[in-house]
């Protein structure tokens, strides 16, 4: 409370204040409060200037309440001082725990009390808890005053209910369903099933980012005056749940026009440059192709040995046959150089993870697209909370400074769970993940994973830019060990290896590795003479190189609903107990249909088993197909067996092809089910054994033979994890293979 005492016929005088009196101050110094007056002997000093003296008292925020009054030519100032905090208490919370609102309040014990910062502190814990989707959380701070002019803060929490999206709906979308559009936005709905399992939250600044996310997935795919003209969320009447609504306006979908190459630089040939093109006449329009394409052209030019060659594009709209004419204008820009790079705000990363994302150098020619592409690079690490690359002029004007201000976030992960599948059962699990050893921007990962049958141990080490270079370097180390995991035996395998990776186009990279494999096989209670056979050969101990091609564009590429990926691996071992090549293929495709809401895709996979010297695989080397790979049949259920008396065992083959043709649509249930539904259908088949193994009694199935699977899947996204339930049938088989006519699976994209 603040009071400034002074009579009626006081306002309609001047005063002289020849003397300052304070009284009530016991830690404050009388100077202080004097020099915050900052009254000298003055004469004529009317009312509302000392009132404005008195104000500036108060404003200091050091008193709960000054009182002023003057008597004979004395000013006389009664203040009482704000108490000190002696502690500071939360109640009520269980969501947000002590150590995590201690952070957000700037009310310390041996500080000053001060009413407005400790409001600001109340509005604070509630702003985290409406980051949680508690909105309806409500602060109320409280004193207890304590001797000594002391007080103990108290805030008072209500942290209230989630308060969850019970509908997202759009409204002005022809072109795509509104299943589709929440498919693009972060902000999820919640729903009857979802409450049980998952919900998603109201969170204010996640709209924003849906925003974002909803205008690049439409200026993808030619929508060029594509707008959202506003965002509505409405509180239900039981403050429980808002009801979110996107109003947008597509505008129509325009196509590529001409595309041509223009330029005043003398020299220059624009024939060079159109090898650079990413965009062609009646492609779909997307400015991300465009940008994609000016930057190739501007390395294009440096190959040439051009410099501050800046192209500009030029779009002409043709409303009628909705088409966009593109002009790539290539000029001379203006000779701007990089003086200095400076980097703040990385406490814990070291600046080299962040300067190696920079394709430009002191000294080197100013790009801006390259700046933009490059702080996209920083941001894609993942290993800051926020990143901000500026730039301004360096000591002269041809010279510019890049400033790069993040902020670091925790990068390392602990977690512990459990998974099921139906050839396994349940399994427990442990991961740990650390994205940014020691500062370096090295990911370290640990996990181990333990079923009834099985036991998995896993350690790595990637190195994502040796020697600052675009080469990945990835040492990692497998030890696994099998109890009767659908076999009547026993396996232990220890795989080491270290692997180099860099690209070699721009969407294919080449890994080479060498790699260390030991393999035994034990406790074999089966009858099958193959198998024991291979039980009686000693731990089967191999040195190797490898290499690794692969290709995808499924980012990349220029349909933005379609993508397709390669990739082919060999594996030689030159060293060891017995020499082999082993070969992998495995390439797909995938595309959306029908306004977006119906995914196809196809996918092979083949692999071969070559040994060398005389020597045959064994069963640990063999190829198996489990239920992933071919759906329909237990693992191991398909392939060379052999089957004899009191036995009938899987032996695996030296080679196996197999194609799986899949399609994913929704089939009318709410969105907030999380529910779709497929079809797929599988061939293939696995072959193949050495002569001196395939002659024994009791084998089957050596040769190739085709089976065939048709079946539905139902897709459910929980917060456990994506669910995959297969319901299967045969239509091609041999007699003795081992169906499995459903599956439950936790569902992952190719």
């Amino acid at each position: 409370m603040f009071i400034f005492c002074l009579t009626t016929s006081a306002y309609a005088q001047a005063f002289k204040i020849s003397n300052v009196e304070v009284r009530g101050n016991i830690r404050i110094e009388t100077a202080t409060i004097e020099s915050l007056l900052g009254l000298g002997e003055q004469s004529g000093l009317s009312a509302a200037e000392l009132n404005d003296a008195i104000q500036d008292i108060r404003d200091s925020g050091l008193f709960e309440s000054v009182l002023a009054d003057v008597d004979d030519g004395s000013l006389i100032i009664t203040v009482v001082e704000n108490p000190t905090v002696n502690s500071v208490v939360f109640e009520g919370n269980n969501r947000l725990t002590d150590e995590l609102l201690r952070p957000l309040v700037r009310t310390l014990p041996r500080r000053i009390y001060a009413i407005s910062q400790v409001r600001d502190d109340a509005n604070a814990i509630a702003s985290a808890y409406a980051d949680q989707g508690r909105i309806s959380a409500s602060v109320e701070p409280r004193i207890i005053r304590r001797s000594d002019n002391r007080v103990d803060v108290i805030f008072e929490i209500i942290e209230g209910g989630i308060v969850e999206i019970e509908r997202i709906s759009f409204v002005g979308n022809r072109s795509f369903s509104d299943r589709r559009l929440r498919r693009v936005i972060e902000t999820k709905q919640a729903g009857l099933l979802r409450l049980l399992i998952r919900r998603d939250t109201f969170v204010k600044d996640r709209i924003e980012f849906d925003k974002q996310l909803l205008t690049d997935f439409y200026k993808q795919r030619g929508f060029v005056d594509f707008k959202i003209l506003s965002v509505n969320s409405e509180l239900s009447q039981t403050r429980d749940s808002f009801f979110v609504t996107f109003n947008i306006q597509e505008g129509q979908q325009f196509q590529f026009g001409k595309v041509d190459i223009s330029t005043v630089l003398p020299g220059v040939n624009p024939a060079d440059f159109e090898a650079a093109l990413k965009v062609k006449k009646g492609q779909i329009y997307s400015p991300e192709l465009v940008e994609l394409t000016i930057a190739r052209m501007e390395r294009r030019a440096l190959e040439l040995g051009l410099d501050f060659v800046v192209v500009k594009p030029r779009e002409s709209r043709n409303e009628k046959p909705l088409t966009m004419d593109l002009v790539l204008e290539m000029s001379q820009g203006p000779r701007i150089f990089i003086e200095r790079i400076n980097i703040s705000g990385n406490t814990t990363t070291q600046d080299r993870v962040v300067r190696r994302q920079f394709q430009l150098v002191e000294g080197d020619p100013f790009n801006p697209r390259q700046i933009r592409r490059t702080a996209d690079r920083i941001r894609k690490l993942n290993l800051f909370g926020s990143t901000g690359v500026t730039t301004r002029q360096g000591s002269a004007p041809n010279k510019i400074i890049i400033d790069v201000k993040v902020t670091e976030k925790p990068t390392g992960s602990l977690s512990f769970g459990a998974n099921y599948n139906s050839a396994d059962g349940v399994g427990l699990l442990a991961n740990f993940k650390e994205a940014n050893f020691l500062g370096r921007g090295q990911a370290v990962a640990f996990s181990f994973t333990t079923t009834s049958n099985t036991n998995n141990l896993d350690v790595s080490l990637t190195e994502p830019a040796l020697l600052s270079r675009d080469l990945a370097l990835n040492v990692g180390a497998s030890y696994r060990t099998t109890t009767s995991n659908n076999a009547l035996y026993d396996t232990e395998s220890l795989d080491v290896a270290a692997q180099l990776t860099f690209p070699i186009s721009e969407n294919g990279r080449l890994g080479t590795k060498v790699f260390n494999e030991s393999e035994l096989i034990k406790n074999v209670t089966t009858g099958s003479t193959i198998i024991q056979n291979d039980a009686t050969r000693p731990r089967r101990t191999n040195y190797g190189l490898g290499y690794a091609y692969s290709l995808d564009n499924r980012r990349t590429g220029l349909n933005p609903k379609a993508g397709s990926f390669l990739r082919f691996s060999q594996d030689m071992s030159l060293a060891g107990d017995e020499n082999f090549v082993r070969s992998n293929l495995r390439m797909g495709a995938e595309t959306y249909i029908g306004k977006d809401d119906v995914r196809l895709t196809a996918v092979l996979e083949s692999g071969a088993l070559a040994f060398q010297n005389n020597t045959s695989s064994r069963i640990t080397d063999r190829f198996f197909m489990s239920a992933r790979t071919f759906r329909g049949f237990a693992p191991g259920g398909i392939g060379p067996r052999q089957k004899g008396v009191g036995y009938d065992d899987a032996l695996g083959g030296d080679y196996y092809a197999v194609a799986r043709f899949e399609t994913q649509f929704p089939i009318g249930l709410p969105n907030e089910y999380g529910i779709d539904f497929g079809a797929f259908l599988d061939v293939g088949s696995v072959w193949g054994l050495d002569p001196s193994i395939s002659s024994s009694a009791g084998v089957l199935y050596d040769s190739f033979t085709t089976r065939a699977v048709v079946g539905v899947t139902m897709f459910w996204s929980t917060a456990i994890g994506p669910l995959r339930f297969n319901w299967t049938d045969a239509v091609k088989k041999e007699g003795f293979d081992v169906e499995q006519t459903f599956d439950l699976t936790i569902s992952t994209s190719f």
